[in-house]
């Protein structure tokens, strides 16, 4: 069992790779195997189908992206603002692949359904975002928790892979992360009115 667990995690980690250099039509079977460096059919005895593949790797990027850090508290909103930061310019810069992967696996679901409920992103943000400004005694907190993802969410994209991508610091810098800060600080501040 150990083993094939390993396995698995090794196709997902190529598949991962493979979504992030060359987008979901890049995705297929023999293209894990051979980036995985595993004989030919391997990935198509362990993940039959596509729908299994992506699953993998969702499943994976759970694993690796584990839980979100504790925020600060809310009434620290400098503190919060580059906390929150230092998460989105990671997903810029050393997590750049998999946010990338994470991407691809969305896009997919927009025309695959089914992967919709799997993929279920944001829902820990959301629910962490909704509760932290519950806590900020903020109006409408649901609403405003969900928009606040929404757009942290965008300012990634934006920089990832939109205009912002040629116009924004380098993810890794200090520029970045300070630049980050203050988008994050003015969004969250509106989000506590």
């Amino acid at each position: 069992m150990r083993d094939r667990t390993a396995r698995i995690a090794a196709l997902a980690d190529a598949a991962i790779g493979l979504l992030a250099e060359e987008g979901a039509r890049g995705l297929t079977h023999r293209a894990v195997d051979a980036r995985a460096a595993m004989p030919a059919g391997t990935t198509s005895a362990y993940l039959r189908t596509r729908q299994a593949l992506i699953e993998a790797v969702v499943d994976r990027l759970a694993d690796l992206d584990g839980e979100p850090a504790p925020p600060a508290p809310a009434d620290d909103l400098d503190g919060l603002a580059a906390g929150i930061a230092a998460m989105l310019d990671h997903q810029l810069s050393e997590g750049r692949t998999r946010t990338l992967a994470r991407y691809a696996c969305l896009l997919e679901a927009t025309y695959r359904p089914e992967l919709r409920t799997i993929l279920a992103h944001g829902a820990a943000s959301r629910a962490a975002a909704r509760q932290m400004l519950a806590a900020a005694g903020a109006a409408d907190a649901a609403r405003r928790g969900d928009y606040l993802v929404a757009y942290l969410d965008g300012l990634v994209f934006d920089r990832l892979i939109g205009a912002g991508a040629l116009t924004a610091p380098p993810p890794g810098t200090a520029q970045s992360k300070a630049d980050l800060t203050e988008a994050v600080r003015l969004a969250l501040s509106a989000a506590m009115r």
